[in-house]
């Protein structure tokens, strides 16, 4: 983990344990709540978990994939709703880890309009983990009468990976384990980098571009988990990323008038569409923008369409993910700079 990492993570995260666990010991009924209470800091003040949670619930984007690599299976989390390639509400690396522990779908909470309060708590949880969210102070104070919430640790959609492991996985008494999964994931990572050399030096942005509005190019920021993981694992920092490197939005646009703020850039990388024929046009059509065209990456024709499936989700890293599709992502990346 990065300096800028532990750093979030030293401000963020205060575990206060009533006893030390054994972690060789074998659980039984008996030491089940061995290391609790456990009280976690986040943007909304502190909350303390009583004891070990048997029930855990999940909101928001890849909260669930915690305790899900842990072995624990929540009893509710949020439908997919993007990137889902069968319409089943589960991405693909999610529905492997179910089967691999023989287990059954969760409740899925459908949160299209707002986050559903009631439907989270029929599950009944003992815990509701959201480490990686948006949750509004309201949203917070609702869910907190459900069940203990683990909130972001600073800013809204602003979790890096290693910080909403490290949160989810000590609510569930399993801290240590947490970080055998942090161990294991960069392990994963740094071997799909050893496989494509072709990265190594490269200067990305990860951006949003809509085609019926060529005057402003959107960016996500190193707070964003897209960009931050990046920069976490060996990619140049781009001048417009430490521009705004302390910026509390994991989003903002920049005016395509203002060119020259990608000059360093050698790789943009986007979602686009899953037509490969669509993808052409759009980068045709932005290498013949008086203004878009002036950006290096685009003129060189080194843009990463991602399209809008799995590939496209697991950009946004998660615990599952990373194993799942690193390696094809990274090509994908090396095909575009190449």
């Amino acid at each position: 983990m990065t300096a800028r990492r532990l750093a979030a993570v030293a401000a963020a995260l205060s575990l206060t344990l009533a006893a030390c666990s054994d972690t060789e010991a074998p659980q039984t009924e008996s030491v089940a709540s061995e290391g609790f209470p456990v009280t976690i800091s986040h943007a909304f003040g502190e909350t303390v978990i009583e004891e070990k949670p048997e029930r855990v619930a999940t909101v928001a984007w890849n909260n669930h994939e915690v305790p899900l690599a842990l072995g624990v299976v929540p009893v509710g989390m949020e439908k997919v709703t993007w990137g889902d390639d069968d319409a089943n509400g589960m991405l693909p690396w999610v529905e492997d880890r179910l089967a691999e522990l023989d287990a059954e779908t969760p409740v899925l909470f459908d949160a299209t309009d707002s986050i559903p309060f009631e439907s989270v708590a029929n599950t009944s949880p003992d815990v509701i983990l959201a480490a990686y969210s948006g949750l509004t102070q309201e949203d917070y104070d609702q869910l907190s009468k459900i069940a203990p919430v683990v909130a972001y640790p600073d800013v809204a959609w602003g979790t890096s990976l290693e910080d909403m492991i490290d949160m989810n996985a000590a609510a569930l008494g399993m801290a240590d384990e947490g970080q055998e999964l942090i161990a294991s994931i960069n392990a994963d990572i740094d071997e799909a980098l050893a496989a494509h050399p072709g990265l190594e030096g490269v200067t990305p942005v990860f951006a949003f571009l809509d085609n019926s509005d060529t005057s402003k190019i959107g960016i996500y920021t190193a707070l964003d988990p897209r960009a931050g993981f990046l920069l976490d694992h060996g990619f140049a920092e781009a001048d417009i990323l430490a521009d705004y490197a302390d910026s509390e939005s994991f989003y903002v646009e920049i005016s395509a008038e203002n060119p020259e703020a990608f000059a360093d850039v050698d790789l943009l990388i986007t979602y686009g569409s899953d037509d490969d024929a669509e993808n052409a046009a759009s980068l045709e059509a932005w290498q013949n923008d008086p203004l878009l065209s002036l950006i290096p990456a685009i003129a060189d024709g080194h843009v990463a369409f991602l399209g809008n499936g799995p590939i496209a989700a697991a950009a946004n890293p998660s615990p599952l993910s990373i194993s799942w599709g690193i390696d094809d992502y990274f090509a994908i990346l090396e095909d575009a700079v190449n």
